[in-house]
């Protein structure tokens, strides 16, 4: 699975809340979020779901990844979706192993093992 996805026993806001205060401890932030439901309006779409998508980062990883492979910008930041299922919530993320392993670096598997096994430990937090 290029993915991994949690369910939520919680809104879709609450779920954000608690996603981010897990991501802090492990020193990723939201750089920005997007209510896509709003944004398709803006631009003229009607769209019922409720998906929220945010950019994340972790500074100090991403200067790492960077560092070594500049195709790796293609990646950053990172995404965490907090979405609604048939009235369930899920918060959900492309697997970064996945996603660096198309670039067939070596040196960056095992960053992206940390980084994934970090961020796979705040969305489950946040689902409990």
């Amino acid at each position: 699975m290029f993915h991994y996805t949690k369910e939520a026993a919680m809104s879709v806001e609450e779920a954000i809340g608690r996603l981010e205060d897990s991501l802090k401890e492990e020193k990723f932030g939201i750089l920005w979020s997007v209510e896509m439901k709003e944004k398709l309006q803006e631009k003229g779409v009607e769209f019922d779901g409720n998906f929220v998508i945010l950019e994340i980062c972790n500074p100090q990883e991403a200067k790492k990844v960077l560092e070594e492979e500049s195709l790796a910008s293609y990646f950053l930041p990172c995404k965490i979706v907090v979405y609604e299922d048939d009235g369930q919530t899920k918060i959900g993320m492309p697997k970064p192993t996945a996603l660096i392993s198309m670039l067939e670096n070596d040196r960056l598997k095992g960053v992206a093992e940390d980084i994934e096994s970090r961020l796979v430990k705040c969305i489950d937090h946040a689902c409990k």
